[in-house]
């Protein structure tokens, strides 16, 4: 579904990316994980269309889609859940939905709200609510509804975890295998690695820019040196 050949991105004079290399077949759960400043987010943003690459080439869907405007790789089924959620504080939680949901017919959208009433019951019972009041956890699930309100084919998803306490970090995992059992194919960069590679089908390791690695997520979880190079100590026990 996603090809991605040879990516450089930079910002000013600073290669943020190099030539970097990833793809994502059609119902896959692929993480991206690497230290802070390795690219993750860069890569996404990229593909998104939020960045213009200096060199290189995003495919999706077989058809090269490389610099093109966010709103057109929206259309065309590609969602990203940014860094920090960035929800729309003033609006309330069905108006943030609404929104996310601009790209599909009008007769559709009462339809996904159902959808997103029943995969999110805590946002439910606040659809009312202006998003500012919800908690880290129920804003994070609201801006992954919001994603899925345009049907996305393929949804990225850039740090879902920042920033939880460890019990809302069980509930976003456990949403990422609801996705998965649903059949939806996931780019997630999780600066968690440890739980990204326990629900990934495969994982890249990204470094100072550069690929380093690649693998399933039991692989990569197995490989000491790849885990302590990159991520950090194994937790003993």
């Amino acid at each position: 579904m996603l090809e991605v050949s040879g990516l450089t991105t930079a910002y000013g004079e600073i290669s943020a990316l190099r030539e970097a290399n990833l793809s994502v077949g059609s119902g896959e759960v692929v993480g991206l994980i690497g230290p802070n400043g390795a690219g993750k987010s860069t890569l996404l943003n990229t593909v998104a269309g939020l960045l213009v690459p200096r060199v290189g080439r995003v495919e999706f869907k077989g058809r090269d889609v490389t610099g093109r405007p966010p709103e057109e790789l929206l259309k065309a089924g590609l969602a990203l859940v940014p860094e920090r959620r960035r929800i729309f504080v003033d609006l309330s939680v069905e108006e943030n939905l609404r929104i996310g949901g601009v790209t599909v017919p009008a007769a559709e959208r009462g339809d996904l709200l159902d959808e997103m009433a029943e995969l999110f019951p805590v946002l439910r019972d606040k659809w009312t609510t202006s998003a500012g009041y919800l908690s880290g956890g129920e804003a994070q699930q609201l801006a992954i509804g919001r994603a899925l309100m345009s049907r996305p084919q393929l949804l990225m998803m850039d740090e879902p975890s920042l920033g939880l306490a460890p019990i809302l970090v069980d509930t976003v995992f456990e949403l990422i295998e609801a996705l998965r059992a649903q059949g939806r194919t996931l780019l997630i960069v999780e600066q968690n690695a440890s739980r990204m590679l326990e629900v990934a089908d495969r994982a890249y390791v990204l470094r100072s820019g550069q690929m380093v690695a690649e693998g399933t997520g039991t692989e990569l979880q197995s490989d000491e040196r790849l885990f302590d190079l990159f991520v950090g100590n194994r937790p003993s026990g």
